[in-house]
């Protein structure tokens, strides 16, 4: 068992894998005072995480730094060993591969300070999995953010059949101090809560598109200017809830139960054919209108982070989302 009562804070972060991901963990720890080192084996990975960085240091400087952030206080280095060594949380950014984060994580877990914290981004897979061939399984869990990782406050914390809940308990508290809204999931299952929820909503926008009833404009302006709103300050039930008039939820259910069971809605995938995907690709580069990813990304960072403070503003009683779900 983890004695939380005499592990160390936190001052050093470990980054494992420098991709969109693990860079946006790279900036948001930055941000919040701690020091940071990055490790992946790609020649370009350090030239593309200094990159990122610099991209979301604009924003990150605009919503306020912790005392002693610096962008002086990131590391790079290509020696996994050596990038853990010290760290109170290591950060595993992996490509979604069972059998590599197994051995990934084999390597932290052998690598790690006793007291360390290992954590994987993973976005699907199950911490009992990835934990079966470390050594120190009851610290290893899963904490999965949302890009873009250094805004959006939402992290997963999932434990395995062999997490000490203390460890969980240890995140959530390490999480939350660096400006994140922990979800402890009750049950590891694969894809955890959100994504399954995104996933769900994905498949059925691709039907509508293959099946020619909209375009992905037009899907996309579906949740933009409809659900999306009402999603972004009260979610998916307490919607629903305001949709029962004064009896609220109850009432929704009985008057509009009935309709689940009518064939609205596809659950499995269609067939990615080559016409479909050049439909969905043809679309989106209709809605970029010309303009670069790291265009799109920079007005989506603006937005998220007006948008942010507005949600928070309404609704600052959601800190009870750092319990358990």
């Amino acid at each position: 068992m983890t004695d939380t009562a005499q592990t160390p804070a936190i001052d050093r972060v470990a980054i494992v894998g420098a991709g969109v991901i693990g860079a946006g963990w790279a900036a948001r720890f930055l941000a919040n005072g701690l020091d940071v080192t990055v490790t992946d084996p790609d020649p370009d990975a350090e030239a593309r995480l200094n990159a990122a960085v610099d991209t979301a240091w604009a924003t990150l400087a605009g919503r306020g730094l912790a005392p002693g952030a610096s962008r002086e206080r990131l590391h790079f280095t290509t020696d996994l060993e050596a990038a853990v060594a010290g760290a109170g949380l290591i950060q595993e950014n992996a490509p979604e591969r069972e059998a590599l984060k197994r051995e990934l994580l084999a390597r932290i877990d052998a690598a790690a300070e006793p007291n360390a914290l290992i954590a994987s981004s993973t976005s699907g897979l199950k911490p009992s999995t990835l934990q079966a061939d470390c050594v120190h399984p009851q610290r290893v869990l899963v904490a999965h953010p949302f890009n873009p990782v250094y805004l959006l406050p939402l992290v997963e914390l999932v434990g395995g059949e062999r997490t000490d809940p203390a460890a969980v308990e240890r995140a959530t508290a390490v999480y939350r101090a660096a400006g994140m809204r922990p979800l402890v999931v009750r049950r590891e299952i694969e894809g955890h809560v959100a994504d399954r929820l995104m996933e769900a909503l994905w498949r059925e926008a691709l039907h509508l598109v293959n099946d020619g009833v909209a375009t992905t404009e037009e899907v996309d302006a579906a949740v933009v200017y409809g659900a999306g709103l009402r999603w972004s300050l009260m979610g998916t039930f307490l919607t629903f809830h305001l949709a029962g008039g004064d009896a609220g939820m109850r009432h929704m259910l009985h008057q509009f139960g009935p309709a689940l069971k009518l064939p609205w809605t596809r659950l499995e995938a269609p067939e990615l054919t080559d016409s479909l995907i050049e439909r969905v690709v043809e679309g989106c580069e209709h809605q970029a209108a010309g303009r670069s990813v790291a265009e799109l990304a920079s007005r989506r960072d603006e937005f998220l982070s007006r948008l942010i403070d507005l949600v928070s503003e309404y609704w600052p009683e959601a800190e009870g989302i750092e319990g358990r779900i």
